[in-house]
């Protein structure tokens, strides 16, 4: 089993929310109220990329475990400007985070990027994206291959779905590898279903938004949630006693 700072992976399903910047802090704390486990700062989607303004966000809800993620444009992202200074800027985001999202066709930086996250002691999340279908078994098994290989500690694979078959393969390939920390999603309307169906299969990490959603086919936090409560009674039992002894980040409105 695998832990993201303090918190468990590979039990009990995990609720990450996809966050942007100048989200109200009281918007943080009714996710962290409602069950969300985990933060994954989507800087790609900042207003500026100047490391001073990137830092004072990222330092900010200090209540959850966080994943710093600088989407490139070819894998769904909204980074524009170089290799080199999206380099800089994991870097220096680096001590205040608990694990990095870099993409596995991030070629020009990725070795600099685990060196770092191994100096830092944060976990790797190695991830693909695939927008146009859901690659075939022989393709899925060299993605999680070669980004092991490469040093990942999480391979994360996100595809279209586009017809039921491909929910099939994507179950299918969940369950035989969910061993090696595998996060697994199927995109687009008819992948919905695999963001709370996967974490029962054996999925590390599901993913939620607050507002817009980042991805195709993702569903608000709260309606992923709820689905968990009513599909894995140990999540709902797990959350009850979260609620009970984890406190907020900021201040909860009255």
């Amino acid at each position: 089993m695998i832990r993201l700072a303090s918190l468990r992976l590979g039990g009990i399903p995990r609720v990450a929310v996809s966050l942007k910047d100048r989200i109200p802090p009281h918007a943080i704390d009714d996710a962290k109220r409602f069950g969300v486990d985990i933060i994954e700062l989507r800087i790609d989607q900042y207003a500026s990329f100047e490391k001073k303004y990137v830092l004072q966000e990222v330092k900010k809800n200090k209540g959850f475990p966080k994943i710093a993620t600088i989407r490139s444009r070819r894998e769904g992202g909204r980074w524009n400007q170089s290799e080199e200074t999206r380099l800089v800027l994991f870097q220096a985001v680096m001590p205040y985070v608990d694990a990095v999202d870099i993409e596995l066709s991030s070629k020009e930086i990725m070795s600099q990027v685990i060196q770092e996250a191994r100096k830092k002691n944060k976990l790797v999340i190695v991830s693909h994206h695939d927008f146009d279908r859901t690659p075939e078994d022989k393709k899925l098994k060299q993605i999680l291959n070669q980004a092991k290989k490469l040093g990942a500690d999480i391979v994360k694979i996100a595809a279209l779905v586009l017809k039921r078959e491909d929910t099939r393969r994507l179950a299918s390939f969940t369950i035989m590898n969910a061993h090696k920390n595998l996060i697994s999603i199927g995109m687009g309307t008819y992948g919905a279903s695999t963001r709370v169906l996967f974490p029962g299969l054996g999925s590390l990490i599901t993913y939620a938004s607050i507002g817009e959603p980042t991805a195709p086919g993702q569903l608000d936090y709260r309606t992923t949630v709820e689905f968990l409560r009513k599909l894995y009674p140990d999540y709902h039992q797990a959350q009850i006693a979260s609620r009970c002894t984890q406190p907020l980040a900021h201040k909860t409105r009255p």
